[in-house]
C-alpha cells in the first residue's frame, strides 16, 4: 500500500511547495519591462533550457500521439506550422521576420532546413545574447532587441512574418497585427500562433473559471487573452486579403505538451540537479501553473489558435 500511495504523497507535496512558492511571487504584467525582466531571469537561470531544449513553445502531437519525445516534438511543430501556413513555397533566401523569437529555435529551423534569411526579435537581451551563442556561424539568422508593438523596420520588408507565442505577452493585440502586417511585403505570408482564451464574451466563464484565468495570466506575465476568432477578425481588419485570413484551434496536436514538460523533469533530472538546489525550488514552482494550463485548454477555456494569411 505504501509503494502504491507514495508517489501521490510525492506529489501533493510538490505541488503544495509550488502553490506557496508561485502566491508569493507572481509574475503580473505591468509593462513590456515586466516581460522583458521575466523572460531574461529564464534565460540566465538556463532551467527551461536545459529541459526543454532550445523551444520554449508547446510541441505538435499527430492526433494527440503522446509516444513522441518532447523535445522532437516541438521541432515537428515548427515544420508542421511552415507546411500549413504555406511558407515552404517561398523560395529559399526569402526575407523572414521571426516576432519573438526567444532563444532562436525557430529561427535556426525557417533558416537550416528552408534556406531562409532570417531576423529574429525578442524584448530579452538574455534571449538575444544566447540565441547568438547558440546559432552556428554562416547560419543566416540575426537577433535584435526589438518591441514587437514598435518594430523599427520599413514597410514590407519581409516575404514573411512569423510568431509563435507570443502575441499573449501584447496588451495591444490591434497594434501587434498592424506592426507585423505593416512589415510584410504585398504578398508575403504572415504565420502565426499563440495561446487564446474562448470566446468569454458569447460563453462567459463561471467564478472558478474566472480564477483559473486570472492565475495563467498572473503567473507568466500576460496581460490578457482574447480568442481565435477575436484575433482572426483583428487580423481581416488590418490586413488587405480579409477573405484570405485562415484560422484554426490545434488543441488536439498540443495538449500533451503540458504532461510532458512536466515529465521531462523526470526523464532529465539531473538537468534540474545540475544547476543547484534553487532550479530545483524553480521547477517546482511552475507545477502548479502547467496543470492549470492543462486543465484549461483539456477544457476549452483555452484555446491553441493558429493563423494564416497573404498581406
Amino acid at each position: 500500500m505504501f509503494e502504491i500511495l507514495f508517489p501521490f504523497f510525492v506529489l501533493s507535496f510538490l505541488l503544495l511547495v509550488g502553490s506557496i512558492i508561485w502566491r508569493i511571487n507572481a509574475r503580473k504584467y505591468i509593462s513590456s519591462g515586466t516581460v522583458a525582466s521575466a523572460y531574461d531571469a529564464w534565460t540566465e537561470d538556463k532551467l527551461l533550457e536545459r529541459l526543454w531544449g532550445e523551444h520554449i513553445h508547446l510541441g505538435f502531437y499527430p492526433s494527440g500521439e503522446r509516444n513522441i519525445d518532447f523535445r522532437n516534438a516541438k521541432v515537428r511543430f515548427v515544420h508542421e506550422l511552415v507546411k500549413w501556413s504555406g511558407l515552404d513555397k517561398l523560395p529559399k533566401g526569402s526575407r523572414i521576420l521571426d516576432v519573438g523569437c526567444g532563444i532562436g529555435g525557430s529561427s535556426r529551423i525557417l533558416a537550416k532546413y528552408y534556406g531562409f534569411n532570417v531576423t529574429g526579435i525578442t524584448i530579452s537581451p538574455a534571449q538575444v545574447k544566447r540565441a547568438r551563442e547558440l546559432t552556428p556561424f554562416g547560419l543566416n539568422c540575426n537577433f535584435q532587441v526589438m518591441d514587437a508593438l514598435n518594430l523599427k523596420f520599413k514597410d514590407g520588408s519581409f516575404d514573411a512574418v512569423w510568431s509563435v507565442e507570443a502575441g499573449a505577452h501584447m496588451n495591444d493585440k490591434n497594434k501587434f497585427a498592424d506592426e507585423m502586417l505593416r512589415t510584410l511585403r504585398p504578398g508575403g505570408y504572415l504565420t502565426l500562433a499563440d495561446w487564446n482564451s474562448r470566446d468569454l464574451r458569447e460563453y462567459p466563464p463561471s467564478f472558478f473559471e474566472k480564477l483559473v484565468l486570472k492565475q495563467l495570466l498572473e503567473q507568466w506575465v500576460h496581460p490578457n487573452f482574447i480568442s481565435i476568432n477575436e484575433f482572426g477578425n483583428i487580423l481581416r481588419t488590418n490586413s488587405n486579403s480579409a477573405g484570405r485570413v485562415i484560422v484554426e484551434n490545434w488543441n488536439c496536436y498540443t495538449n500533451p505538451s503540458w504532461y510532458d514538460s512536466i515529465f521531462e523533469g523526470i526523464r532529465r533530472p539531473f538537468s534540474i540537479l545540475s544547476l543547484g538546489p534553487l532550479a530545483v525550488i524553480k521547477s517546482i514552482r511552475e507545477i502548479p501553473t502547467i496543470l492549470l494550463m492543462n486543465w484549461a485548454f483539456r477544457k476549452g477555456l483555452m484555446e491553441f489558435g493558429v493563423y494564416k494569411c497573404r498581406g
